[in-house]
C-alpha cells in the first residue's frame, strides 16, 4: 500500500512540476518571439539601423497624415502563429549570415541587398502579399476617393489578381533594382 501511494504522489509531483515547467517554457518562448517583433530588436544591428531603417523613416509607413505607423514586423512577420514560426525559423538564416560576416558591414549588406530583397519579394508574391493585406485590402478600398491614376492602377490590379509587391517594391525601402538610387 505504501509503495502504491508513494508512486502516485511521485506521478502527481511530476505532473505538477511538468505543468509549471511547460507554462514557464511557453511564456518565455512567446515573450522571446514577441520581443523579436519589436522595432528596437529589428534595428539593434547597425546594418539594419544604418540602411533600411533610415529609408523606412522617409516612407509613408513611418510618417503619414493619419499617424498610423507600420513597423518592420507588420510587413515582414505574419500574424498567423504557424506562419510566424516558419518566418522566425527562416530568419535564423539572416542571423547566421550576420554572425559569419556575410552582411556584417554596410558595404556587404548593400552587396547582398538585391539577393535579400528578391527573397522577400518572392515570398510576398507567393503569399499574395499577406502582410500588406493586414492593412490594405482591395475589398476595403474606397476607389472613388483615390486619385485617377491610383484608382485606375488599383482597379486593374484587383481585376487581374495582382499582388501588392508587384507594383510596390520600393514602398518602404530603396528598391535595389533601381540604378538611380545607387
Amino acid at each position: 500500500m505504501l509503495s502504491w501511494l508513494a508512486a502516485r504522489r511521485a506521478w502527481i509531483g511530476i505532473f505538477i512540476f511538468g505543468g509549471f515547467a511547460g507554462i514557464i517554457f511557453w511564456g518565455g518562448f512567446n515573450t522571446a518571439m514577441e520581443y523579436s517583433n519589436t522595432l528596437e530588436f529589428c534595428i539593434s544591428c547597425h546594418e539594419m539601423r544604418d540602411t533600411v531603417y533610415v529609408e523606412y523613416q522617409q516612407s509613408v509607413h513611418y510618417k503619414n497624415p493619419s499617424g498610423v505607423r507600420a513597423i518592420c514586423s507588420d510587413c515582414h512577420v505574419p500574424r498567423d502563429w504557424t506562419a510566424k514560426l516558419v518566418r522566425k525559423i527562416r530568419a535564423t538564416n539572416e542571423l547566421y549570415h550576420k554572425l559569419i560576416g556575410t552582411i556584417d558591414t554596410k558595404e556587404k549588406f548593400e552587396e547582398h541587398r538585391l539577393e535579400m530583397a528578391e527573397r522577400v519579394w518572392a515570398e510576398m508574391t507567393a503569399n499574395d502579399s499577406r502582410e500588406c493585406r493586414n492593412c490594405h485590402d482591395y475589398a476595403h478600398m474606397d476607389f472613388e476617393n483615390q486619385g485617377n491614376r491610383a484608382r485606375e492602377k488599383m482597379e486593374k490590379a484587383m481585376d487581374e489578381g495582382e499582388t501588392c509587391i508587384e507594383c510596390h517594391k520600393g514602398i518602404a525601402h530603396k528598391n535595389p533594382e533601381d540604378d538611380d538610387d545607387d
